[in-house]
C-alpha cells in the first residue's frame, strides 16, 4: 500500500508523560515518579546551555539506567548530535580502569556519581585527557578537586522529583573551608527554604528545602495520597515539592547541604550530621576515602563507625585518625571504632551502600583468632573487658570500642580498673590506649609513678598486681 508522504502528528505534548522512574527515596518502599516532557526538556534545555553542549563532544553514559542521573547522560548530547559512549560493567566501577577509558575515548564530558568522582578526582591524570568537564551528584561531596588536574568539576544536586538536577555549581580547585557548595538553582527552577509552616526562614538560617518552577515531576504513579504530602502549595499559591533535605544559603548565594531531615543523628544528647565528620576525616593525608554511620548498641544507645580506605601507600594507626578528628571536631562527634576497608562498597546507582558495610562484630569474625593474654595483669583487665561487654574471650590487641564498648562502658571500666588496682585512667587514655595490651602499659606505668608515694603495704599490694611471668 502507499506509505503516507506527510508528516505523522506531534506525538506528545509537554504536559504528557515522558518517563516513570522508581526511586526508594529515605523509606525504602519503591515509587514510580513521573515526568513530563516539559520537564525533561527544561532540563536538556538547561544543560546544552550553560555546558556549551555540541556536535562535537563525547559523553560517557556511566550510570545504571534505572538511575535518573542516565536520563541527564543521555538526551542533552543525543539532542545535540554528539558522541555516547558507554562502558563496560567491569570499567564503569574501577576509578582507575575508568580513567583510562574516559582518557582513550577522548571523553570530553562525563558524570560520575559522587564516591566515583572523588576516587577519580585522587588518581593522577594525563596531559592527553580530552576531559573538560566532570559532572557529579548523588551523594554529599566531601573533596575538592587538586590544582592542575585538567577538568573543571561541577557539583550537582537534584531529588528525581525534581527531574535530575535542580541545583549546580562549579567547585573551585585548591582547599577551602567546609564542604563544597551544591549550587544555585539551574535555568526556570526555583529554591525556597522553608520552615515546618513552609514559611521562608530568616536569610542565613536553616531549613527544608523545596523546588518549585519547570523541573517539577507529575507526581508519583497512582500514588495519590503520596503526591498530595509532597507535592503541596505554599502560602503564595506556588506548587511545591518538599525535598526533606536541611540546607542553609550561603553568604554568595550558594546553597549548603546540611543532610536529610530524617538521618540526623542524636549521640549523647547533641544532634549531628555525619558527612560532617567525614569531611574533616577525608582531610588526613593517608585517607583515600570514608564514611561514617552510627550503628546501635546492645543496649539500645548509638555509636559512631568510621569506615576509611587508606591512601597508597599508607596505613595509619586508628589512633592517628581519632587524634586527628578530635583536633577539629568536639568529642562527642569523634567516632569510638575505626575499620579499615579495601573499598568503600557502592550500589549499582554508584552511591555509598551503607547496607554492605561490614558491623564492628563481623569485621572481628573475620580477623580469626586473637592473640591471649600474657600476664596477670593482662588477664585482670581481659577479664573486666569481657565481663563489661559479655564476651567469652578478648585478644590483646582487640579495640574495647571495636568490641562494642562506648562511652558509658569505658566509664565503668575506668572505675574498675581504680577499684581493682588503685589506677586512675581517664576516658581520654582509654580512646588513646584502647587495646587490653595498651591499657595494661598505661595501668604499669601509672602505677609505678605513684608507688614511691605509696604506704609500704599499698606499694607491696600494687606491685603485686604487676608480678607474674610473661609468657
Amino acid at each position: 500500500s502507499a506509505m503516507e508522504r506527510t508528516d505523522p502528528p506531534a506525538p506528545s505534548s509537554p504536559e504528557d508523560l515522558a518517563y516513570v522512574i522508581y526511586t526508594s527515596g529515605s523509606t525504602g518502599k519503591p515509587k514510580g515518579v513521573e515526568i513530563s516532557h516539559g520537564s525533561l526538556l527544561n532540563l536538556v534545555s538547561w544543560h546544552r546551555d550553560a555546558f556549551q553542549v555540541t556536535a562535537a563532544d563525547r559523553a560517557s553514559q556511566v550510570a545504571s539506567p534505572s538511575f535518573d542521573g542516565s536520563v541527564w547522560e543521555t538526551w542533552p548530547y543525543l539532542t545535540a548530535g554528539a558522541s555516547l559512549y558507554v562502558p563496560s560493567d567491569s570499567t564503569r566501577s574501577a576509578p582507575t580502569a575508568l580513567r583510562d577509558w574516559l582518557v582513550e575515548r577522548e571523553i570530553t564530558v562525563s558524570f560520575l556519581p559522587t564516591p566515583l568522582a572523588e576516587a577519580a578526582m585522587a588518581l593522577e591524570w594525563p596531559a592527553r585527557s580530552r576531559l573538560r568537564l566532570l559532572l557529579t551528584g548523588g551523594d554529599v561531596l566531601h573533596r575538592r578537586p587538586s590544582v592542575g588536574l585538567p577538568f573543571t568539576l561541577v557539583n550537582n544536586y537534584g531529588p528525581t522529583e525534581g527531574t535530575v538536577v535542580t541545583t549546580s555549581g562549579v567547585v573551585p580547585p585548591g582547599e577551602a573551608p567546609g564542604l563544597p557548595s551544591i549550587g544555585r538553582p539551574i535555568a526556570n527552577v526555583r529554591a525556597h527554604i522553608l520552615d515546618e509552616d513552609l514559611r521562608p526562614v530568616p536569610a542565613g538560617d536553616s531549613g527544608e528545602l523545596c523546588v518549585s518552577g519547570a523541573g517539577l515531576a507529575r507526581g508519583y504513579l497512582k500514588r495519590p495520597e503520596l503526591t498530595a504530602e509532597r507535592f503541596v502549595t505554599d502560602v503564595g499559591g506556588e506548587r511545591l515539592y518538599r525535598t526533606g533535605d536541611l540546607v542553609r544559603e550561603r553568604a554568595g548565594g550558594e546553597l549548603e547541604f546540611l543532610g536529610r531531615l530524617d538521618e540526623q543523628v542524636k549521640i549523647r544528647g547533641f544532634r549531628i550530621e555525619l558527612h560532617e565528620i567525614v569531611s574533616v576525616l577525608d582531610t588526613h593525608p593517608a585517607v583515600a576515602a570514608s564514611a561514617v554511620v552510627a550503628r546501635e548498641d546492645a543496649d539500645g544507645g548509638k555509636r559512631l563507625v568510621a569506615y576509611w580506605v587508606a591512601a597508597p601507600g599508607e596505613r595509619p594507626e586508628s589512633e592517628a585518625l581519632r587524634a586527628h578528628l578530635a583536633r577539629h571536631l568536639p568529642d562527642y562527634m569523634v567516632p569510638v571504632v575505626f575499620l579499615e576497608l579495601p573499598e568503600l562498597p557502592v550500589t549499582a546507582n554508584g552511591k555509598l551502600d551503607k547496607e554492605a558495610l561490614p558491623t564492628p562484630e563481623e569485621s572481628r569474625d573475620q580477623r580469626g583468632s586473637a592473640t591471649p593474654p600474657r600476664t596477670p595483669l593482662e588477664s585482670a583487665l581481659g577479664e573486666i573487658v569481657c565481663d563489661l561487654l559479655g564476651l567469652e574471650q578478648v585478644g590483646v590487641e582487640e579495640n574495647f570500642f571495636v568490641l562494642g564498648g562506648h562511652s558509658l562502658l569505658g566509664a565503668q571500666l575506668i572505675a574498675r580498673v581504680r577499684e581493682r588496682f588503685g589506677a586512675e585512667l581517664s576516658l581520654r587514655s582509654l580512646f588513646d590506649h584502647p587495646t587490653v595490651e595498651s591499657m595494661a602499659l598505661t595501668v604499669e606505668e601509672k602505677l609505678v609513678a605513684e608507688i614511691d608515694s605509696l604506704s609500704e603495704d599499698e606499694a607491696e599490694r600494687r606491685l603485686a598486681a604487676l608480678v607474674g611471668e610473661r609468657a
